[in-house]
């Protein structure tokens, strides 16, 4: 049995320094990425997967019933709920007019980037898309 506790309590460790470390890159991502676009994707990857497996830590910890069952509850409300809303801020910030940066551009609605559209008139090859 104390072989058993000890596994336990190591992984209950690991999973929180797995988690602690994927919550700190989307931390560090949300102070150094430049626009909404960039921090949104920062914030919600990484730290889905580390309040994940901080959640999982609680679970493996606590046992399947009580706080552990809470655990599983949350883990499922998280993936549930931040792609949700990172999906919800990027189109907030499309439809307000927040630019991308560089060359990106939104898709078209006929498929493609607006960028890779043939030219209107082909006989010069001349896109006036690009700038």
């Amino acid at each position: 049995m104390v072989e058993l506790e000890a596994v336990r309590s190591l992984t209950t460790a690991a999973l929180a320094v797995v988690g602690v470390f994927f919550l700190t890159v989307g931390t560090v991502g949300l102070l150094r990425f430049p626009n909404v676009y960039n921090r949104m994707h920062a914030t919600s990857k990484p730290t889905t997967l580390g309040t994940a497996a901080v959640f999982f830590a609680g679970f493996v910890h606590f046992g399947p019933g009580g706080a552990g069952l809470t655990s599983l509850v949350g883990i499922v409300f998280l993936f549930l709920t931040v792609p949700t809303g990172a999906h919800m801020i990027s189109r907030a910030a499309q439809k307000t007019g927040v630019p991308f940066l560089g060359g990106v551009t939104w898709p078209s609605k006929e498929g493609g980037n607006e960028r890779e559209r043939p030219p209107d008139d082909e006989s010069d090859g001349a896109n006036e898309n690009e700038e």
